[in-house]
């Protein structure tokens, strides 16, 4: 089942990357209370997703933030050293949080998996975008195919807010 507007998210935990190594982070302690605007790339460092998705969330931070929103969050089916890496080259260490959900287990429970193994990807996500308010979906931008974005972009988002 895909996960639609008006649900909530589950409760799942991603990896990230600190100073000490790698954390937790649950869906529970990211939105509780936030809005957050949540979106996924297929992976890092991929064509699309490094010279486009990422930086339209880089380029309208500011303005996302100045409507009202807490954090902002790159999901991707890699691990969290990957997505340390990704972000330091694309200028987003610290502004971007990087949630790797590197065994797919939040990308699953939400229907947003494909299966990219004729491209050597194995299982990836989705693209797509999300606004999230105190854990519930209200915006929800889901792109046709992972190498396009037409509808997932942060100036979406921002014309939603």
């Amino acid at each position: 089942m895909t996960i639609a507007v008006g649900d909530r998210l589950p409760a799942c935990t991603f990896k990230v990357r600190t100073a000490d190594g790698l954390g937790d982070i649950t869906t529970d302690e990211l939105c509780a209370g936030k809005k957050v605007v949540l979106f996924a790339v297929p992976g890092a460092f991929t064509p699309t997703c490094s010279a486009r998705h990422l930086p339209s969330f880089l380029e309208h931070l500011d303005a996302l933030k100045a409507k009202g929103v807490a954090t902002v969050a790159c999901v991707a089916v890699n691990d969290a050293f990957v997505l340390d890496a990704w972000a330091k080259s694309q200028d987003a260490a610290g502004k971007i949080l990087m949630l790797s959900d590197g065994n797919a287990t939040f990308t699953k429970a939400i229907g947003m998996d494909f299966d990219g193994s004729g491209f050597g990807l194995g299982v990836r996500s989705k693209r797509y975008a999300m606004l999230v308010d105190d854990g519930v979906v209200k915006v929800l931008n889901v792109e046709a195919s992972p190498g396009v974005m037409e509808v997932s972009g942060a100036d979406k988002i921002l014309a939603a807010l």
